[in-house]
């Protein structure tokens, strides 16, 4: 996108294993943000579903995404919360919050993969990898929106960040 003005509200998003929760934090560091996990946010029968490798439908996702266009509502100064926001009726939800920008991380299905197989402790399995990938709808113009290439090294991610959000 050009000539938009970005923030301070943001959602770093993409799918599963993108690297979402790690630019996350690295860029509120370097632009003065609060980060916060949208993944901690998800209703324990979420995480279940998740866990035993069962997809969320929409009616699950509903609730979790209105909670984190809630949390960046409220916040009182810039905010980054890390949340996949796949489908455009997702941001949408989110939107109806709050205004925001979406930072997707984008990047191609086997250098996703092979950062989730490297991946321990994470709920989410690869074999949900492909879900992801068919719910992506990609951002549309009057989205308010930064996409860059995860297959770079994190320093450079969140640079080119930075440097799109400062303008």
């Amino acid at each position: 996108m050009t000539d938009q003005t970005y923030g301070p509200k943001f959602i770093i998003m993409g799918v599963s294993g993108c690297g979402k929760s790690t630019v996350g934090a690295a860029l509120s560091d370097e632009i003065g943000a609060v980060f916060m996990d949208g993944d901690d946010l998800h209703p324990i029968e979420n995480v279940n579903k998740m866990s035993t490798g069962t997809p969320l439908t929409d009616a699950d996702r509903a609730p979790w995404l209105r909670i984190v266009g809630d949390q960046l509502a409220n916040a009182t100064g810039p905010m980054i919360i890390a949340c996949s926001a796949l489908k455009r009726s997702y941001r949408d939800i989110i939107r109806t919050r709050t205004p925001a920008t979406f930072l997707h991380l984008h990047g191609r299905r086997t250098v996703i993969e092979a950062r989730m197989s490297a991946r321990q402790d994470h709920f989410m399995p690869t074999a949900l990898l492909d879900s992801q990938f068919a719910a992506l709808e990609h951002l549309e113009n009057d989205e308010v929106h930064i996409v860059v290439d995860v297959d770079q090294p994190l320093d450079q991610i969140v640079a080119e960040f930075a440097q799109k959000i400062r303008g």
